[in-house]
């Protein structure tokens, strides 16, 4: 692309910016904090100032205090879809680009939608309606942002199947947090106000142990303030300007360290607003003929996800894993290089080399961070 085409390219960027809608979303350490309800108070105070505001979708779980809020409000009908011989109902996109009222709220940013919709994901719907120059207020849990999937995981034993790019919470304006401490969020799921009686002692002894809710508020609060680390970092001109982070998360085909490479590198990134590499090096060992169809499964995996997470793929046949780091690293600019930590095969592989000293010493020289995640 020459100088004029980016020129060019970047006035069109401009120009479709302007013409998108305003993206804000309310993000909770889990279900029961009162995401929904505040949105409705937000639409009823809209409403109040003479904004169009119409309700694309809203799940009120009927909680009775956030089911009142719904009058006075208007709901976009949803569209029906037959599956499996039941019908279901999902958010119905094209209406609300048609009607085009000024605010539309739609609530479970992450919902799947029904197989044969158009958009797999209600995100993808989201951003649909924000192209057309319509505002969307939405709603998610910690729980389902995509990089922090293992972590929650870890926290609760549970497999978070519903998931959030990190780069659709990136391009939103204004990211606010709902939070709640551990006990009063605990005291509202007693009194019945999230789940229904019978789910309430399930409850209390998996997902809202007390433990559990309040590492989840710490996601949670350092969520909304890296959001706000980056519209400072974007938005602000400061006098000093630091160097542009670029991080390349080294991965080998070990399905679990590639995983938890991927997602915190993408974490990093993400932190600092800053480009970022996954680097594959295939050993001979690992050529396409040896390497089990498992593994390459996985490794096609991993690329996916790093792909879903805003990553630039580098795929390399060599010999020398140490050596094609440095290599990758001086050419792509990285300021800093993510690895697994040492029990994993790729620090295996790059200790079994007498080059390990020297990517040590050649990273240190180039001032490039080496970082050894768990």
């Amino acid at each position: 692309m020459t100088e004029k085409d980016k020129t060019v390219q970047h006035f069109l960027d401009l120009i479709k910016k302007s013409r998108k809608g305003k993206f804000k979303i309310y993000i909770g350490m889990s279900a029961g904090v009162g995401k929904t309800y505040r949105m409705l108070q937000e639409a009823k105070t809209l409403m109040t100032n003479g904004i169009d505001v119409k309700i694309g979708f809203i799940e009120t779980h009927n909680r009775k205090e956030t089911h009142e809020l719904l009058e006075g409000l208007t709901l976009i009908p949803r569209r029906k879809i037959f599956y499996k011989g039941k019908e279901l109902e999902e958010l119905d996109v094209q209406a609300i680009i048609n009607l085009r009222p000024e605010v539309v709220i739609v609530d479970e940013l992450a919902h799947t939608n029904v197989e044969g919709s158009k958009n797999e994901k209600r995100w993808q719907d989201v951003l649909e309606i924000i192209s057309a120059g319509i505002n969307v207020i939405s709603a998610v849990n910690i729980q389902h942002i995509e990089s922090l999937h293992q972590e929650i995981k870890e926290i609760t034993s549970v497999d978070v199947k519903e998931r959030v790019p990190d780069s659709v919470l990136a391009q939103a304006d204004e990211v606010v947090n709902i939070d709640l401490t551990a006990d009063e969020l605990i005291t509202r799921l007693k009194e019945g106000k999230i789940y229904t009686a019978e789910k309430i002692p399930w409850a209390l002894n998996n997902f809202f142990k007390s433990e559990h809710i309040l590492q989840l508020r710490e996601l949670a609060l350092k969520e909304v303030a890296s959001q706000v680390e980056r519209k400072v970092e974007t938005e602000i001109t400061k006098p000093n300007s630091i160097k542009h982070e670029r991080f390349m998360a080294c991965i080998s085909s070990n399905d679990k360290t590639a995983k938890t490479v991927i997602r915190k590198t993408a974490r990093l990134a993400n932190y600092y607003h800053s480009k970022w590499y996954v680097l594959y090096v295939q050993t001979p060992a690992e050529s396409s003929s040896k390497i089990p169809l498992d593994k390459q499964r996985h490794l096609i995996n991993h690329f996916k996800l790093a792909t879903e997470l805003k990553a630039d793929i580098i795929k390399i046949e060599s010999a020398s894993v140490a050596k094609t780091i440095i290599e990758q690293a001086e050419l792509r600019k990285i300021t800093t290089v993510c690895i697994g930590k040492p029990h994993f095969s790729l620090l295996r592989i790059i200790l079994s080399t007498n080059v390990f000293n020297q990517l040590l010493k050649k990273l240190s020289s180039s001032h490039i961070d080496l970082v050894i995640l768990s």
